[in-house]
């Protein structure tokens, strides 16, 4: 097996983009092991429906990055506090779905480090019965990878609040998170150490002998190749928030003027039907809004976009387009 060298960044669409290249262009007659850290940031499964898994307004306000994978599973919180593995091979099937192959040896390694970590169930890895590792895999032809996650010592208080969605109903066709409750391996540890520190004794433990881990470097080619992929993909918003399933939004929340019941059909990240319902007053033409809002991206900036031609706040008299805007996205 050999570990993978490349360009160091906490850029999470970076990270994701390397993976990927790495999974489709380096020969299978070996194996390999990848290292990465990004920064805050929410990584959503390949399925998942990117607006159910985020609370928007934590999200925005914090900068933190929301990026799609191209593996299953479920959303997860990324931060420099969170160290994450893939293993890449040539694919067997008896391996797909076969998580223990991938995170045993993680589990040894960290038992042998004084942590009591155990595989728990299909993809998790727990200490003391608290999650400190998922995992999740994807396949390319005769390829495949098995990664995922090792809480060290993240912000758990961000983990919770970046990955709960806002109130409201929302039936999607995406897969939902599992929320399990979460604990830092860092707390374990019988020794003080930083991420750093606990990334070279993991690696002590998994190429044993002393002589370290032999590298396959990436070289400028590859490099120019990874940042190419970032852009066109997993840096772009059709990718990130585009690719979630089809869903139906409703959202009601009551206001001076009475109560205002929103309904949104959005397929692709696009708005395709909106409605307007409610007990309200108004001396204005709903449909105004609902036509301003039919075709739009469902994305923060768009919606705003949308509420302000409708002059809304004319047609909610008293509702600012703040208010609207948190209605509505």
């Amino acid at each position: 097996m050999l570990l993978i060298e490349g360009q160091e960044t906490h850029d999470a669409s970076w990270n994701l983009a390397m993976e990927e290249y790495c999974l489709e262009n380096l020969p299978m007659d070996e194996s390999y092991l990848l290292f990465y850290v990004n920064g805050p940031s929410i990584i959503i499964g390949k399925h998942q429906n990117t607006v159910e898994e985020i609370d928007t307004d934590f999200v925005q306000e914090r900068g933190i990055r929301v990026v799609r994978r191209i593996s299953g599973g479920g959303a997860v919180y990324h931060d420099l506090g969170n160290l994450n593995f893939s293993f890449i091979r040539r694919y067997q099937p008896e391996h797909f779905n076969n998580y223990r192959e991938f995170t045993a040896p993680v589990v040894a390694a960290l038992q042998k480090l004084g942590v009591p970590a155990e595989l728990t169930g299909r993809n998790d890895i727990l200490v003391n019965g608290r999650k400190v590792s998922g995992n999740a895999q994807a396949r390319r032809r005769d390829r495949m990878f098995s990664h995922g996650t090792l809480l060290f010592r993240s912000n758990l208080d961000d983990v919770v609040k970046a990955l709960k969605p806002k109130p409201g109903k929302l039936e999607s066709k995406g897969i939902q998170s599992i929320r399990s409750r979460v604990v830092n391996i860092g707390d374990f540890l019988p020794t003080s150490m930083d991420l750093a520190g606990f990334k070279a004794a993991l690696l002590e433990q998994l190429f044993p002998g002393g002589d370290g881990a032999p590298r396959r470097v990436l070289g400028p080619a590859d490099l120019a190749q990874v940042e190419a992929l970032a852009d066109r993909k997993y840096r772009t918003w059709d990718w990130n928030y585009g690719h979630s399933p089809a869903f139906n939004l409703q959202r009601v929340q009551r206001f001076a003027i009475g109560e205002v019941d929103a309904r949104l059909l959005v397929e692709k990240g696009v708005v395709r039907n909106a409605k307007i319902y409610g007990d309200f007053f108004s001396e204005g033409d709903i449909s105004v809004l609902e036509k301003a809002l039919t075709g739009i991206r469902y994305d923060g900036t768009e919606v705003r976009k949308a509420v302000v031609a409708a002059k809304a706040d004319d047609l909610f008299d008293g509702v600012g387009i703040d208010e609207l805007v948190g209605l509505l996205y």
